[in-house]
């Protein structure tokens, strides 16, 4: 038992749990392990059962899923819980209610019961004994583990009705594949966390479809012929019914505007509705209205007595921080949370749609990360180009991030290019991202153009901080 003060708020508990390794920060791939999970979950009384949960992978949309879905369970009732990562302004975003944080005292309670049980391991007997065993080699519970397992005290203090979770890094062995949920949902997959995950479409796709369960549905988002190959061949060997998006929903009407996106959603073949869906998102994207198809299509299978409108009620004007968000006008400044190629794809057709090219990009990503196809698709839409630093919590390398910024501009015709021609459209360095900020908004007030900021969550993070909503 711990002689330790007990917490009385939720930074306390975040403070705690920051002295324990956190995977986000860079590890090597043996830090990723279901067993250490599962005897914390054992540990702690399985409080991953505690209520019904709707568990989500996925290369990108994944957040946006799940925060449609949470909010819709919290309209119709449940109480859900939601666990989403990374969080753009404080780490309480990755662990929520349906209407926001909960109580301090949930917080409080929850850290205090998760303490007792971390530090409880120091005697090793029984089961903790076991869980020793499998960190003698240095591999003790890992700070997105605690997370995890925080998450789902949290919600059983707070009685929650159900769970709607996101997976942190591909799904067969991420900490939350502990869970047996009423239904998994993938959303689009692409490259990405290579070092851990694998340099294929394929081997990326058998990762996050360990998030399958045997005989559970599995609601899958529109993929590649290689992704979709590996993933309904995991279905049927593990029984599970799929759902299959573009197969089953038409997306109609479509109209993204700059407060956000209005489409009409029609289910195919079986009836699931009395009436097409009207969805109003707060959120610009045509990426978002598929989004909401699959949250949609999943909660429907999960919950079969929802109800068209109360669907509508709960989604009408939903926005997340870092997704496609205005902070100011005078220059219009927006983030985006685009890290990999399709997002950034994503995230500038919409960008230019509403807003034309020609304005002003402020670029920052983690080292590993795709940068020479984020900048061949950037390269051409922005007059100018700042390169800085995206944030200080992951390896970056901004100096080689702006050398092949720089290598595609000089390869972009000056035709081709937003800017014009010449030295003027060359990408600029600085890796001070509040002076980067500064120089953005100077230029885009004295020529009267939109700032963008992409290439990570850590980057839209800061730049929210520095210039809030």
């Amino acid at each position: 038992m711990t002689n330790s003060p007990s917490f009385s708020s939720s930074p306390e508990v975040f403070e705690w749990l920051f002295r324990f390794i956190n995977l986000e920060s860079g590890q090597h791939s043996r830090n990723f392990r279901l067993d250490r999970m599962e005897l914390l979950a054992k540990l702690a009384g399985h409080p991953e059962k505690a209520a019904p949960v709707i568990h989500a992978a996925g290369s990108k949309g994944k957040g946006s899923v799940i925060g449609m879905i949470a909010r819709v369970l919290d309209c119709w009732g449940l109480n859900p819980a939601r666990f989403m990562s990374p969080h753009v302004t404080e780490y309480r975003e990755r662990i929520t209610g349906g209407k926001g944080f909960f109580d301090e005292s949930i917080y409080a309670a929850a850290g205090n019961e998760l303490r007792v049980l971390a530090e409880s391991l120091q005697d090793f007997t029984g089961d903790s004994r076991q869980l020793f065993d499998t960190a003698r080699d240095g591999e003790e519970p890992t700070f997105f583990e605690l997370l995890t397992l925080y998450f789902f005290l949290c919600a059983r203090l707070a009685r929650c009705g159900a769970m709607a979770v996101e997976t942190g890094m591909g799904g067969r062995l991420d900490a939350t594949n502990i869970v047996d949920p009423l239904v998994s949902v993938i959303t689009m997959i692409e490259l990405e966390h290579t070092e851990y995950l694998g340099t294929t479409i394929a081997r990326i796709a058998a990762e996050k479809g360990g998030i399958i369960k045997p005989r559970r549905p599995l609601i899958l988002a529109e993929q590649t012929p290689e992704a979709l190959g590996v993933l309904r061949r995991i279905a049927d060997e593990r029984e599970a019914p799929l759902y299959y998006l573009p197969d089953l929903v038409r997306i109609e009407e479509l109209r993204v505007h700059r407060d956000g996106t209005d489409f009409s959603l029609n289910f195919i073949g079986e009836n699931r509705f009395p009436q097409p869906l009207s969805v109003s998102l707060g959120i610009p994207g045509a990426v978002q209205a598929g989004n909401a198809g699959l949250a949609i299509l999943a909660l429907k299978i999960a919950f079969p007595a929802i109800d068209g409108p109360t669907i509508c009620r709960s989604l009408r004007g939903f926005s997340l921080p870092a997704r496609f968000e205005k902070l100011r006008d005078d220059p219009s400044v927006l983030i985006d949370g685009a890290h990999t190629p399709k997002s950034v794809e994503c995230c500038l057709e919409t960008f230019t749609a509403l807003y034309g090219d020609g304005g002003v990009l402020i670029f920052g990503c983690a080292a590993g990360k795709n940068a020479e196809a984020m900048a061949g698709i950037l390269i051409a839409h922005f007059s100018r180009i700042i390169i800085t630093t995206p944030g200080s919590f992951k390896r970056n390398d901004p100096e080689a991030v702006y050398e092949i910024f720089r290598e595609e501009a000089r390869k972009t015709p000056p035709q081709k290019q937003a800017g014009g021609s010449g030295e003027a459209s060359l990408p600029i360095l600085i890796k001070d991202t509040e002076a980067a900020l500064a120089r953005a908004l100077k230029i885009g007030r004295k020529q009267g153009l939109p700032v963008l900021g992409i290439g990570s969550f850590y980057l839209a993070a800061e730049i929210r901080r520095l210039c809030p909503p």
